[in-house]
């Protein structure tokens, strides 16, 4: 019923503009939206909102290149996915993980130690691996949904999976978490 529902509050704005419609979508995916650049960029709050911000327009942009051959999550999550990596590219990061990880944790109460955790584990990881360990430990997307998001082939996906769950369960082992 939900995908009924999307695929009909989508006709809504590619026909009519209606940005009430608009308004609907993007209540029901901000959270995961914005889940998903916050584990690839390691927990920058700013830079998360910024970017589903940016994916929600481009979402806006082109809903009348939605064909509904896949769910309006996937096609969605797969904007994010490109928004994502053209930050990356458009940045030409350089800068050294290990020093992103301290300065993160320098502004991180102590509650949040768990969570930083995470995030040095996650930042770890080569960035496709990330991708899919997000989408699918954390947003709950099945193998072949995270092949259609990310274009990379379902054994692929597997092979990420696997080194990357591999890398994250060896550094969290390390630093006192049992298995």
């Amino acid at each position: 019923m939900a995908e009924f529902s999307d695929i009909s509050l989508v006709t809504q704005v590619a026909v009519f503009r209606n940005k009430k419609a608009f308004d609907q979508l993007v209540r029901k995916y901000q959270s995961p939206v914005r889940r998903f650049f916050l584990n690839q960029t390691l927990g920058d709050e700013q830079l998360s909102d910024d970017l589903a911000q940016e994916t929600f327009i481009k979402a806006y942009v082109n809903i009348t290149k939605f064909r509904g051959m896949s769910s309006f999550s996937t096609w969605l999550m797969r904007i994010a996915y490109n928004v994502f990596y053209d930050e990356v590219r458009s940045r030409h990061q350089t800068e050294d993980v290990d020093t992103s990880v301290a300065v993160a944790r320098q502004t991180v109460s102590a509650n949040d130690t768990l969570k930083m955790d995470i995030y040095a584990a996650l930042a770890l990881l080569k960035p496709d691996e990330r991708t899919c360990i997000t989408l699918q430990l954390i947003d709950g997307y099945p193998i072949d949904q995270i092949s259609k998001v990310t274009g990379i082939a379902e054994n692929t996906v597997k092979s990420h999976l696997r080194r990357g769950k591999e890398k994250m369960a060896n550094y969290l082992k390390e630093n006192g978490y049992d298995r």
